[in-house]
């Protein structure tokens, strides 16, 4: 029997709308808003654990204090399904309506010459750069969709490991720096440009490494 192919998704405004829609949750642009606008914010949609009054009588995260090993990893581990379970969720939603591929539209003319990843890939390097657990399911989905190679998966994943979670961690724990960079009259923008020149560096690097290896085991290969 002759296998039926389906014919590619068409890519209309509502496909545009629908990654807009992507594009603001996951880049925390609505984080702290007030009232329902924050519910726009990926991290205010995860929401967070309740708290447990620990030994000492404080208030601790319910994964509890002093936990070691495999326990404590489970524990861990807990902590991560509802990032990734409300972004697969988005993603799905968005897929739908096209929304993946009008962000390969979008932002291949960007992403493929300057680190061959395609632009499909867009919308879960912004998700990687609020939350690194979210931005890890999406990468995993779209390789097991066949939407990415085994090759642009490594790149893609190392084009997210340099500084995962880049605005959350750099506003969040990096803020304690802010004062001193001020009173030594260091920007607080160079920093973010820094990390990502070291992300695109890293991936050419990668690109490097494997084009060399290639080479390597062909010329083995037909010694």
């Amino acid at each position: 029997m002759a296998e039926i192919s389906t014919p590619p998704q068409k890519i209309s405004w509502g496909s545009y709308v629908a990654l807009l829609f992507a594009l603001i949750v996951f880049s925390g642009v609505f984080a702290g808003a007030p009232g329902a606008w924050s519910l726009l914010d990926f991290n205010t949609l995860t929401g967070s654990f309740g708290s447990l009054l620990g030994p000492n009588g404080k208030a601790t995260f319910f994964r509890g204090q002093g936990g070691t090993s495999a326990r404590d990893a489970l524990m861990y581990a807990m902590s991560l399904w509802p990032a990734i379970i409300v972004a697969l969720g988005i993603v799905s939603i968005v897929d739908g309506y096209g929304g993946l591929r009008a962000a390969e539209k979008l932002i291949t003319p960007l992403f493929k010459p300057l680190m061959n990843i395609p632009g499909i890939c867009g919308l879960a390097f912004i998700t990687s750069l609020q939350t690194t657990d979210g931005a890890a399911a999406m990468t995993r989905e779209l390789y097991d969709e066949g939407h990415i190679t085994d090759y642009e998966r490594t790149l893609f994943c190392q084009l997210q490991y340099s500084a995962n979670g880049t605005i959350t961690n750099y506003f969040g724990s990096g803020s304690a720096f802010f004062a001193s960079m001020g009173e030594a009259g260091v920007p607080i923008f160079v920093p973010l440009v820094v990390m990502f020149f070291c992300k695109f560096m890293g991936v050419n690097l990668l690109r490097l490494v494997i084009y060399f290896d290639q080479k390597r085991q062909q010329k083995k290969n037909n010694a």
